[in-house]
C-alpha cells in the first residue's frame, strides 16, 4: 500500500485553498455589522460549516489511511493472521467512506448544495407511461428517504386508471440538487405490461426535470407581465377546504410556454409562492439545457419523450438490467434500483462530468 498525499484530490479538493476561505468567512463573522443582514449571515454560516465539514472529513480519512498504512507495513515485516483480519475489516468501511467523500467533493456547481425540485411527466402511452411515472416517483422518494432527505409534494395529478399524469416534489437536504441533476432526461422502461391481457412487452417513457430551489436574491429575471396566472379548485388530497376553494394555482410563462402548477397548500398565496419557486427553477433548467445544446452544436433542439432520447433504460424483460447510456454504467438488480439504489448512477455521472458547467 503506497503512501499518498490527499492535500489536493485531483485538483478537486485543495485544503490550503479551503483553509483560506474558512479564514475569510470567520473574519466576516466577527465584523460588527455581520448580523445586520440575517439572510446573508446565515448563508455565510452555512458555507463555513460546509467547508469545515469537508476539511474535517478529509483529515479523518487521512488519519485512517495512515493507520491502515502503518498496519500494513507492520503486517509485511511481521505477518499476523489476526492483524490481517482486522486490517481487512477496517478497509471496507474506509473505502465506503472515501466513496461518499469523493461524491460530495464532486459537487462544485453554483447551486449543487441547494434543495431540488423534481418533476415527472409521462410520455405517450396512457396508462402504461403513467404507471411508469408513479414507479419513478416511488424510486426517487425511496432514494431521498434513505439519504435522510425530506420530501414535500407540491403538485400531484393522478392518472385516469393508474399511475400519475404528473408530479412535482421538493426534496430538501444538503447537496440534493448536486446529486439529482444527474437524473434530468428521459427514462425508458421495457417490461411485460400488467395492463395488457395478452402479456405483450411494452416500452414506456417518462421525462424527468430537476431544478435547484433558488432563493429570491438570485438573478432569475421574471417579468410579471409575462405571466398568465390561473386559479382553480384543487383535485388533490388535503382536506375539504382544499377541494372546495380555488386554492390551486397554474402559472404560464408566456415567452417560453413553461407551465407550472401547485395545489398542495390550502392557501392560494402559498401555492402561488411555491409555483413561482418551481418556475424560477424551470427557467434556470432551461438556461442549462440551452447552454448544453449550444456546446453540443444542437442549436437548442428539444428532444421528444421517446425513442433515442433516453438517458437511462430499465429493462424488466426479456432480461433484468438498468443501463445509463451516458456513462454505460449498468446494474443487474432492477428491483434494488426501483427501491432507490441509484447512487451508483449518480456517482458515475458526476465523475464523468466533473468540471462541466451546471
Amino acid at each position: 500500500m503506497q503512501r499518498r498525499s490527499w492535500k489536493n484530490l485531483g485538483g478537486l479538493f485543495d485544503i490550503a485553498q479551503k483553509a483560506l476561505i474558512i479564514a475569510e468567512l470567520e473574519a466576516k463573522m466577527i465584523e460588527n455589522n455581520f448580523w445586520d443582514d440575517q439572510k446573508q449571515a446565515q448563508a455565510v454560516i452555512q458555507q463555513l460549516n460546509g467547508l469545515k465539514t469537508q476539511v474535517e472529513a478529509l483529515e479523518a480519512l487521512e488519519n485512517q489511511l495512515t493507520d491502515l498504512q502503518d498496519g500494513y507495513e507492520m503486517q509485511k515485516s511481521d505477518p499476523d493472521p489476526e492483524m490481517q483480519s482486522l486490517l481487512e475489516e477496517e478497509l471496507i468501511p474506509f473505502l465506503e467512506t472515501l466513496k461518499e467523500f469523493e461524491l460530495t467533493v464532486l459537487l462544485s456547481g453554483p447551486y449543487d448544495k441547494n434543495n431540488a425540485i423534481l418533476e415527472l411527466h409521462p410520455g405517450a402511452g396512457g396508462t402504461e407511461s403513467q404507471d411508469w411515472a408513479e414507479m419513478l416517483y416511488r424510486m426517487y422518494t425511496r432514494w431521498a428517504e434513505k439519504q435522510g432527505f425530506k420530501v414535500e409534494v407540491l403538485d400531484y395529478l393522478a392518472g385516469d386508471e393508474a399511475g400519475i399524469k404528473s408530479v412535482t416534489i421538493l426534496i430538501k437536504g444538503v447537496n440534493v440538487y448536486g446529486y439529482l441533476k444527474s437524473e434530468r432526461g428521459v427514462h425508458r422502461l421495457v417490461r411485460i405490461s400488467p395492463f395488457d391481457s395478452s402479456g405483450r412487452r411494452h416500452t414506456s417513457f417518462v421525462s424527468c426535470h430537476v431544478m435547484p430551489e433558488i432563493d429570491d436574491d438570485v438573478s432569475i429575471e421574471i417579468n410579471e407581465n409575462d405571466l398568465k396566472i390561473d386559479t382553480y379548485r384543487s383535485g388533490g388530497a388535503g382536506g375539504q377546504s382544499v377541494n372546495t376553494t380555488d386554492s390551486a394555482v397554474r402559472i404560464t410563462h408566456l415567452p417560453t410556454g413553461i407551465v407550472v402548477t401547485c395545489q398542495n397548500e390550502r392557501s392560494q398565496i402559498k401555492n402561488r409562492a411555491a409555483a413561482m419557486q418551481v418556475l424560477r427553477g424551470r427557467l434556470y433548467e432551461k438556461q442549462v439545457e440551452e447552454q448544453a445544446a449550444k456546446l453540443a452544436g444542437l442549436g437548442g433542439e428539444k428532444k421528444e419523450i421517446g425513442w433515442g432520447s433516453q438517458i437511462r433504460s430499465y429493462v424488466f424483460h426479456p432480461y433484468s438490467m438498468v443501463k445509463d447510456h451516458r456513462t454505460n454504467t449498468e446494474m443487474g438488480n432492477v428491483q434494488a434500483v426501483m427501491d432507490g439504489e441509484i447512487t451508483t448512477f449518480i456517482r458515475a455521472y458526476l465523475q464523468a462530468t466533473v468540471g462541466d458547467e451546471n
